[in-house]
């Protein structure tokens, strides 16, 4: 039973990592995007989509608090939100990488990113009291327990391992 918990553990700190890479990238791409627009080009993005949504559901909570949030970026917070995507996005992106290279100093690392991260999205539930933030904090707990029970496998299956010197 320990062993399908350990697999069961392992696969689901492996799909949690890939989504946060995902998310990293998509981040990053995002930020690229908007540090090169202008806030009225993004008003006339977010009103278009904002519109799409909103015929479809006209008293969705997210399309128009989006919208009515779109209409107020400026030059500076639009770089603002630019930076902040560019910079989370890549962090993200490059810490789920050397997750994947198996690098040891990247599981610690990781849980400390992520778990600043997680306070930040508290201090901001804390003015917006987005739901949506919430659950985005609450998985990013979920993939710190997940790395520290990976971090600790890793590390007890080095200690374990015999080097090949030790075998001549």
């Amino acid at each position: 039973m320990k062993a399908l918990d350990s697999s069961l553990l392992h696969e689901s700190f492996e799909v949690g990592i890939a989504v946060k890479g995902f998310d990293g990238l998509l981040e990053f791409l995002g930020g690229a995007i908007i540090f090169f627009m202008k806030p009225s080009q993004m008003n006339d993005l977010v009103r278009k989509i904002c519109e799409h949504l909103l015929a479809r559901a006209p008293h969705s909570a997210v399309a128009l608090h989006v919208f009515n949030a779109s209409q107020n970026m400026t030059d500076s917070s639009t770089k603002f939100a630019a930076l902040y995507l560019l910079s989370h996005g890549l962090v993200k992106a490059l810490l789920v990488i050397c997750l994947w290279m198996n690098k040891l100093w990247a599981y610690p690392l990781t849980i400390a990113v992520f778990g600043a991260f997680a306070i930040y999205q508290v201090f901001r539930f804390t003015h917006t009291h987005s739901w949506a933030l919430l659950v985005l904090t609450v998985f990013d707990v979920l993939i710190i327990l997940l790395t520290w029970n990976e971090y600790r496998h890793q590390r007890e299956k080095r200690q374990n391992s015999v080097p090949s010197e030790a075998l001549v």
